[in-house]
């Protein structure tokens, strides 16, 4: 370890966060690797570390001979203080060395909150922010992740966007840029070469012109770039990698335990749901091997818990059978099967008491609107009373705690649907008084609402979020509604959603804007302790564009989006179809009740394994 940092380390708080040297953390000899990549994460590293997608690209990128994955975080603000002091450059945890010569160095972005950590590690790693002030082939800088579906706001200081799941392209892209340096390309033509690469998309050969309103007039591709990038997926998901042995973190994180990805994709269709849409098609991993792969990662890490994680666990089709399969491997070595949420339109007693086998910790549910109404333009497809029914059976089989989550500002929403949140929380505690085992303990029922950002890639792209005083005047309306003391009400910050929903559906012209709010100290935006909106706010000011614009405008159906170029394989015609259902409140099926035409299922042949 550099003696500097043994210096500072005894002045930061959780100085285990910067140490590594945790168990299967990957070591390899130096004289035996051509390739060394940094994969940061722009967040800290109890976020990182809890993260299942970064743990499945550091084992697919370390199994390749010869390539060295280490692993990049974004210290806390103590550290990278005393590391700028002692002028310590941001170091990879598994060599202790500066990333600065790092052949590749890739971040894994899944909020847009995110952004301003990017160009801060850029920074402290000593690289130069921008993709063209970067001349050569080292370091090439490359993004990845669910907020890469519009990479637009961070488009100039990235050289290539990886869309989709990794796995293969990530590969692919390693091997590409190995022969570049062999054969002695330029950087020039290696984007020109890596722009062909399915699932790759290089912003600098694309040109963005503007309307005078600041609409975006046309996007024109350049030296072979294709019109349309479309995202890529692994087909089968018994041939995915699954990092069986994996990390075990030397620090508390906040997922610590196995997290088992039963599936991909999602059968849903939730309107304002990004990652129902983009994750599509779904893709079964078969019960077998989810139940190998959980032992295996048990036996070899010692945790004593295993999420079964998707996005809608529940509408796994083999879920009552992978717990029984699991049962007797959990009862002995006492580990607690749990589920991140639940649909209450599928909930039952004999999952229930599958989950209960463990502790009882409590269970949630996330009807998202409080009137059928709002559920119907959102596409939920979830009843009151099936709601009403899965708590009945939660509690009468001994659970007390029950979290309902919700969102303010979905389109068409008026302030009877905000009441009705209120009254479906009234419900929820009148269905414990009814059902629970034991009403001595009693009950905690606890609300939360978010502020709904219109997001890429969904039916509600087109859709302004509300204002943030009309926001905040809702709350009040709900936080006034709810008079019951065993319910809780927290709401989300209003100040965090405005920005996120104007980088979501940011343009090119917002990476000024980022840059000049990261000058300013922008860091770290998704905590509480380092997000100022005013800086934001100044830094919008000084490059003259206006953040309403991105946040509260609706859009037109002809109007060209900014991250047009990207595809995540569901076609736009689908997606205005489903705005045009959500205006008129009708309802759509789920993929396993009938094919809706999407267009995800030309990704896998034409038919998706639902």
């Amino acid at each position: 370890m550099d003696k500097r940092l043994e210096r500072i380390l005894p002045r930061v708080q959780k100085p285990a966060r910067y140490t590594g040297g945790e168990y299967n953390a990957v070591k390899k000899d130096p004289a035996q690797v051509d390739t060394r990549i940094a994969f940061c994460f722009p967040d800290t590293y109890e976020i990182g570390m809890s993260n299942l997608g970064m743990r499945i690209l550091y084992g697919v990128m370390n199994n390749m001979d010869g390539v060295w994955c280490q692993r990049v975080f974004a210290p806390w603000g103590d550290m990278e203080e005393e590391m700028r002091k002692a002028q310590i450059p941001l170091f990879a945890l598994e060599s202790g060395e500066a990333i600065t010569n790092f052949d590749i160095v890739a971040f894994s972005v899944g909020y847009e909150m995110a952004f301003s950590s990017l160009l801060n590690m850029l920074d402290l790693a000593g690289i130069p922010l921008h993709s063209a002030d970067r001349t050569g082939l080292t370091p090439l800088v490359v993004a990845g992740g669910t907020a890469m579906y519009n990479p637009e706001p961070i488009a100039d200081f990235v050289d290539i966007v990886s869309l989709g799941e990794g796995e293969d392209v990530t590969v692919e892209l390693i091997e590409l840029h190995r022969k570049a340096r062999r054969e002695g390309w330029s950087k020039e033509e290696f984007l020109r070469r890596a722009a062909r690469v399915p699932g790759l998309y290089v912003p600098s050969l694309y040109t963005v012109a503007y309307n005078p309103d600041g609409t975006v007039k046309e996007i024109v591709p350049r030296d072979g770039a294709p019109r349309v990038v479309r995202k890529r997926i692994v087909e089968d998901m018994d041939k995915s990698y699954y990092p069986a042995k994996t990390i075990v973190p030397s620090t508390e994180i906040v997922q610590d335990r196995v997290t088992l990805e039963l599936f991909r994709g999602c059968i849903r269709g939730c309107r304002f749901c990004q990652a129902g849409y983009v994750y599509r098609p779904v893709r079964n991993r078969s019960k077998d091997l989810c139940v190998r792969y959980g032992e295996e990662a048990c036996n070899d890490s010692g945790y004593q818990e295993v999420t079964l994680s998707s996005l809608s666990t529940s509408d796994y089709p083999q879920l009552t059978e992978l717990c029984d399969d699991l049962e007797e491997f959990c009862r002995a070595r006492h580990v607690n099967l749990s589920l991140p949420s639940l649909r209450a339109d599928n909930f039952s007693m004999s999952l229930m008491q599958r989950l209960a086998k463990g502790r009882k910790s409590g269970l949630t549910f996330a009807p998202e609107a409080g009137t059928q109404r709002l559920r119907d333009v959102i596409n939920k497809n979830v009843t009151q009373e099936e709601l009403l029914a899965s708590c009945r059976t939660a509690f009468a089989g001994g659970y007390s705690a029950v979290k309902l989550y919700f969102m303010l500002g979905l389109p068409t929403e008026t302030d009877e649907d905000v009441l009705g949140i209120a009254d479906l929380a009234a419900r929820v505690m009148h269905a414990w008084r009814e059902s629970a085992s034991n009403k001595q303990r009693g009950v905690r029922i606890t609300v939360s609402t978010s502020w709904f950002v219109p997001k890429p890639h969904t039916a509600f792209q087109w859709e302004p979020q509300i204002s943030k005083e009309e926001y905040q005047r809702r709350v009040k309306l709900l936080r006034e509604a709810i008079t019951t003391k065993t319910v809780t009400y927290n709401w989300h910050d209003a100040d965090t959603s405005f920005l996120e929903a104007v980088l979501a559906r940011g343009d090119r012209r917002m990476c000024k804007v980022l840059e000049a709010a990261w000058r300013k100290g922008a860091k770290l935006d998704a905590w509480e302790e380092y997000f100022s909106l005013d800086r934001w706010l100044e830094a919008f000011a000084e490059c003259g564009l206006d953040p309403h614009f991105y946040a509260n405008r609706q859009r037109e159906k002809d109007e060209i989006m900014p991250w047009s170029v990207i595809s995540s394989g569901v076609t736009e015609e689908y997606l205005w179809r489903e705005l045009q259902r959500a205006e008129a409140g009708v309802t759509t099926p789920d993929c396993r009740t009938h094919c809706n035409g999407c267009g995800a299922n030309h990704m896998v042949g034409g038919t998706c394994h639902v």
